[in-house]
């Protein structure tokens, strides 16, 4: 959608400006909604947790100062902070592109400083984050096995060729990955009993995806330690995905995937992921504003 058939405009809130948008797509209706609220300095934690409640998407952004290339994030789900959230960073990066125009901000995060370049091509604005440095293990059998069960599925569902793990770039994700989209397309499982797993062992999302393509990828992701059911775009789990692919030498870098996820949820969302031969993952999308 081109920039000039949205609207910016934010809402004064707490001595900054809140704004809502919908990241990885090119419509209102697709991509994974986000706060972002920029201001002179962050508010108080309680206050931030209290705005993300308020707001009720799966992450909003809290970014300070108003103004300048670098800028301090903190991240908050409707429940507790995170670590780390691509597309509320995508969303970040397109406001500060609106505000202050095409450049490359640099977000000192909790987990290290993301670069994002902002740029525009044909009326649309887009941001690129540079994740901090991948890294997984292979996950055990014991995690796998209960994660298998909260989610209904059968070991024989996995695709062999890609191993379970646990991989990070910024933000700790569990990888399955299913052998036939048909596992991918119904997502019924214990919510109660997910969270208590993912909350023991440290992790945002479940990462669950399947290879249509060696380029092109779905993927499903399950949060509920945000006390969300499910999130139509995540670009930490992206960017962990990306490194896992290099590291695990399932992709020769360099090399570009496309991410196709939320599609199951009616708000379609595309991420694109760069994987360099070292260093951080590059995820790449647009956000348009919502009204």
């Amino acid at each position: 959608m081109a920039n000039d058939t949205v609207t910016s405009a934010g809402a004064p809130v707490a001595s900054g400006t809140l704004y809502r948008l919908a990241a990885f797509a090119d419509r209102p209706e697709g991509g994974n909604p986000a706060g972002v609220w920029i201001g002179e300095t962050l508010p108080p934690v309680e206050q931030m947790q209290r705005i993300a409640a308020d707001v009720g998407f799966s992450e909003t952004a809290f970014v300070a100062p108003a103004s300048g290339s670098e800028r301090r994030v903190r991240y908050y789900s409707p429940e507790a902070e995170v670590s780390f959230c691509g597309h509320a960073t995508i969303a970040t990066g397109v406001v500060l592109g609106e505000s202050e125009g095409d450049a490359t901000y640099r977000l000192a995060t909790a987990v290290g400083e993301v670069p994002v370049a902002v740029r525009t091509h044909d009326g649309v604005r887009e941001a690129s984050l540079t994740s901090v440095a991948p890294t997984h293990v292979p996950a055990s059998e014991a995690l796998v096995g209960e994660a298998l069960a909260a989610l209904g599925w059968e070991a024989s569902d996995l695709d062999d060729t890609l191993p379970p793990a646990r991989a990070y770039a910024g933000a700790w994700h569990l990888v399955l990955a299913a052998g036939e989209a048909r596992r991918l397309a119904t997502l019924t499982y214990d919510f109660d009993g997910l969270k208590a797993m993912m909350l023991r062992e440290g992790l945002t999302t479940l990462q669950l995806v399947w290879r249509e393509r060696p380029d092109v990828f779905h993927s499903r992701n399950p949060f509920p330690v945000g006390g969300v059911v499910e999130d139509p775009a995540t670009g930490a789990a992206a960017a962990a995905l990306g490194g896992y692919l290099r590291d695990a030498g399932v992709v020769t870098p360099p090399a570009t995937l496309l991410i196709r996820q939320g599609e199951a949820m009616g708000r379609p969302s595309r991420l694109t992921v760069e994987i360099p031969e070292t260093g951080g993952i590059i995820v790449t999308g647009t956000a348009v504003f919502l009204a």
